[in-house]
């Protein structure tokens, strides 16, 4: 399994290269009005009928972190509403084959949620 941390709306990666993707928690430090270029680039590197595998935490909401992990830092957290999430996948051209939304276990802060998601064996879409 291949790792790619580079930008997640210019992946250096060719069209249709991959039979699937895994986003776990890596959507939640991006401002959600550029969520849809992230999942358009997910769907361009993937192969017709390729998944996509999401994690986020759930809500509506924008938390901001001095410290974490035992550290300073300043890190933004975006808490995502999955009906929105699931209407962006769409609007990208995937189609969501499963959605589990699960409440905060003792060490959480909030619900989360997961997404699969196939990009269809149809028609290939314009980037």
């Amino acid at each position: 399994m291949a790792r790619h941390d580079r930008t997640r709306t210019a992946l250096d990666i060719e069209d249709a290269a991959l039979r699937g993707v895994v986003a776990w928690y890596s959507v939640i430090h991006t401002p959600p009005e550029l969520l849809p270029g992230v999942f358009a680039e997910f769907h361009r590197v993937l192969a017709p009928g390729g998944r996509l595998l999401l994690a986020f935490k759930a809500g509506d909401e924008l938390r901001h972190l001095d410290h974490a992990y035992g550290h300073p830092l300043s890190l933004d957290v975006h808490w995502l509403p999955p009906d929105r999430v699931a209407d962006m996948l769409a609007g990208a051209g995937f189609t969501v084959e499963s959605r589990l939304l699960r409440e905060a276990n003792r060490d959480e802060k909030g619900p989360q949620a997961y997404m699969m998601a196939t990009k269809s064996p149809g028609q290939p879409r314009d980037y």
